[in-house]
C-alpha cells in the first residue's frame, strides 16, 4: 500500500510506509548521561476558546505522555519552550502544569524539572523582574521539582547592559534553595531574547554567562544552551566549573554533543526528544555500556527528522511535535493550544510524516498512516 505525498511544484509523488515499528523496550533512567525531554502539552479539542484565549489544556492526555516519557527512563523538563510557554500557554497554565506534573512525577518515582520565568508580566523595573521570578522559582520548589531559570523577555527589553543580568540571576541564586539550570535560549527559538546577557556579540555574552556561574557555582546544576552552535557550547562546556554540568539544548547537533570527546560531553535537554523519547532512550542505553558507535548508529539517523522540525522559524518546532504525538497515537487530535497547529504547511507535515515513519517511530504504523490520510484529505488530498 502507497500513500500519496505532496511533492515539488504541487505534484503528488506514492511513498510506501513501513509496516512494522521499531522495537524499543521501556527501561530505567541512565548512568552516563543525565537526559531530559522537553514535553509538550496537549489541548483539549472540545473547549470553546480563541487563540487569545487562555489555554484549555486536556490534563489526562497531557499527564499521560509524561508516564510514556519516565517510562524510557527520560526526566521530562516540563513547562518550557516545548509546552509552548509565551507561544500559547500562560504563566497560570503554566502553573497548573507545574503542579500537576511534580505531582505525577512523585507518584511514579519520574525525574522533573520546571521553568521558571517572567512570563506574568511583559515587562517592568528590574524590582518588578526580580519579583516575577521569585513568584515562579518558590511554586517550582515547593512542588518538590527541579528549577530551569528560562530566559526573560521582559528582562531583555528592561536590562541595560550585562550589570543587570549579574545583578537579577545573582538574586536569583542566592536564593534558590538547590542547585539550577540556567537556560539560555537564543533568537532563532524566540526573537525577543536578542541580545541576552547585556551583548549582541556571542563572544562576549558567553562571559558574562560564565561570570554569572562562577560567581555561584555551588547554586548551579548545569546550563541548557540552545543556539544550534555545536563548536560555541563544545568551547562553553570545557570553560564551566568543576560540577557544572552542560545540558545541550541543540537540536541540530545533538548526537555528537552527547556523545563527547576526549575532553568532555554534554547531557541532554532536548525538544526533540518528545518525539524521538524511546529511540533516544535506548540510545543512551547504548552509551552507558560504552558503545559509542552503537549510540551514534540509533541517533545520527534522526538528525534529518530533527533538522527538519526546527526549521526556520524555529520557534515553531513545536507544531511538527504535536504532529507526530497525534501520528504515534499519544493524542486523539491534531489541536494545540493557540491554534498554533496552523503554523506549517502540508508539505512540511508530510516530510515530517516520511522521516518518522522511516524511523520507525510510530508504535502503529498503519493508525499513523490513516491519521496522515485523514490530513490529507482535509487539504484536498482524497487519493
Amino acid at each position: 500500500m502507497t500513500i500519496q505525498l505532496p511533492g515539488t511544484g504541487g505534484t503528488l509523488r506514492a511513498y510506501e510506509p513501513r509496516t512494522e515499528p521499531l522495537a524499543v523496550a521501556a527501561g530505567t533512567s541512565f548512568t552516563s548521561r543525565t537526559v531530559f525531554a522537553a514535553a509538550h502539552v496537549v489541548a483539549d479539542p472540545f473547549a470553546d476558546v480563541s487563540p487569545d484565549a487562555p489555554a484549555a489544556v486536556d490534563w489526562d492526555a497531557t499527564l499521560a505522555f509524561r508516564r510514556h516519557l519516565w517510562a524510557h527512563g527520560l526526566g521530562v523538563a516540563e513547562a518550557m519552550d516545548t509546552a509552548q510557554r509565551g507561544m500559547g500557554l500562560d504563566w497560570t497554565g503554566a502553573a497548573e502544569l507545574i503542579r500537576r506534573s511534580a505531582a505525577e512525577a512523585r507518584a511514579v518515582g519520574g525525574r522533573i524539572a520546571c521553568g521558571v520565568g517572567t512570563d506574568q508580566i511583559t515587562g517592568g523595573t528590574l524590582a518588578e523582574i526580580r519579583a516575577a521570578y521569585e513568584e515562579q522559582l518558590a511554586l517550582v520548589e515547593d512542588s518538590g521539582a527541579q528549577a530551569v531559570l528560562m530566559a526573560s523577555r521582559a528582562l531583555a527589553a528592561t536590562a541595560t547592559g550585562p550589570e543587570d543580568y549579574l545583578e537579577v540571576y545573582g538574586h536569583l541564586l542566592r536564593q534558590a534553595t538547590a542547585p539550577v539550570v540556567l537556560h539560555w535560549l537564543g533568537p532563532m527559538f524566540d526573537p525577543a531574547l536578542t541580545g541576552y546577557w547585556g551583548a549582541d556579540d556571542l563572544d562576549a555574552a558567553t562571559d558574562v554567562f560564565l561570570e554569572i556561574i562562577a560567581a555561584h557555582p555551588d547554586k548551579v546544576d548545569g546550563v541548557k544552551v540552545s543556539l544550534l552552535e555545536a563548536r560555541r557550547e563544545v568551547d562553553l562546556r570545557r570553560r564551566l566549573p568543576r560540577g557544572v554540568r552542560c545540558y545541550t539544548g541543540d537540536d541540530f547537533h545533538y548526537p555528537e554533543l552527547i556523545a563527547g570527546d576526549a575532553k568532555g560531553f554534554s547531557h541532554a535537554l532536548l525538544g526533540v526528544f518528545d518525539p524521538l523519547g524511546p529511540l533516544a532512550a535506548q540510545a543512551v542505553r547504548l552509551l552507558d555500556t560504552g558503545d559509542t558507535a552503537g549510540f551514534r548508529a540509533l541517533l545520527d539517523p534522526t538528525v534529518a527528522l530533527s533538522r527538519h522540525l526546527f526549521q526556520a522559524p524555529t520557534r515553531f518546532y513545536k507544531t511538527g511535535v504535536v504532529f507526530l504525538a497525534w501520528l504515534a497515537g499519544h493524542q486523539d487530535h491534531f489541536a494545540m493550544v493557540g491554534g498554533l497547529q496552523s503554523a506549517r504547511s502540508l508539505p512540511h507535515f508530510a516530510r515530517a510524516y516520511e522521516l518518522a515513519d522511516g524511523l520507525g517511530l510510530f508504535p502503529d504504523p498503519k493508525l499513523a498512516e490513516d491519521r496522515m490520510k485523514t490530513l490529507l484529505a482535509l487539504y484536498g488530498v482524497t487519493r
